[in-house]
């Protein structure tokens, strides 16, 4: 049965010790840990991406219950394609699971998904579900849940040059605007805050473009382990920063 996320109050944020008005607008999260967390318990790698799966459940949840604006996960970068077939059948069949059983949900809680890459290596099972769970959800107005999938950031880069060619805008034209408009983010706020799971310190490919004054926060908790509590801490770390964009304050 489908669940409303519940919305946050001021005083039940400040219990979390979390402000609204500290809070980022848009948190890509690189999920990473998956296979690392299957390996320390003797399980199969796929195991490890289902328990991904129900630790993204919760992100999901928390970010709409916390007033979040934008959410962007890194599901499969295009280097992915290199790991094993039979993990990346497992993978895939996990996110067909994933947009079959959740979309109700999401919808029912006004969650508006988008895709984030280059859909168009997978199969029609799942682009078909992916088609239509942003069909059905892309008049919503609350959490904008952005799946990045066979992405990639220097391909996206590189595909924003090839239409700004097709499109024969004149190079005196071409400017940071433009370039973003073309972008698979467009029209999303800017990422405030990139969270990578399981310790590794790099963004292995994702947001390139996006990340130019993004902060960062690394933690070590696999991310089938990133519960409420994880997500809090970044989220506390994140509200101590101080962000100049090039000024000097």
């Amino acid at each position: 049965m489908a669940t409303i996320y519940p919305k946050y109050t001021d005083a039940e944020l400040k219990a979390l010790s979390l402000e609204r008005g500290a809070l980022p607008k848009h948190i890509g999260i690189i999920m990473d840990g998956n296979g690392r967390w299957a390996k320390k318990r003797l399980l199969p790698r796929s195991a490890g991406h289902r328990a991904g799966m129900e630790a993204l459940r919760g992100v999901v949840r928390f970010s709409h219950s916390a007033g979040i604006e934008a959410l962007t996960v890194y599901a499969f970068s295009t280097e992915n394609w290199r790991r094993p077939k039979l993990e990346i059948d497992a993978l895939f069949s996990l996110l067909v699971e994933y947009f079959h059983k959740e979309i109700e949900e999401l919808d029912l809680n006004g969650v508006r998904i988008r895709m984030l890459g280059d859909t168009s290596a997978f199969s029609p099972k799942l682009r078909e579900l992916m088609d239509n769970a942003v069909e059905r959800t892309k008049n919503n107005h609350g959490l904008m849940f952005n799946v990045a999938l066979n992405y990639g950031g220097r391909a996206e880069i590189v595909n924003a040059a090839k239409k700004l060619v097709e499109e024969g805008v004149p190079a005196d034209e071409i400017d940071e605007a433009a370039i973003s408009d073309r972008l698979y983010t467009s029209g999303l706020p800017e990422v405030d805050l990139i969270i990578r799971t399981a310790g590794e310190k790099r963004l292995s490919n994702f947001l390139l473009y996006q990340a130019a004054y993004s902060e960062f926060c690394f933690t070590d908790t696999l991310f089938p382990d990133f519960d409420s509590n994880a997500y809090c801490a970044c989220l506390k770390e994140y509200a101590l920063r101080t962000r100049r964009f090039g000024r000097a304050l």
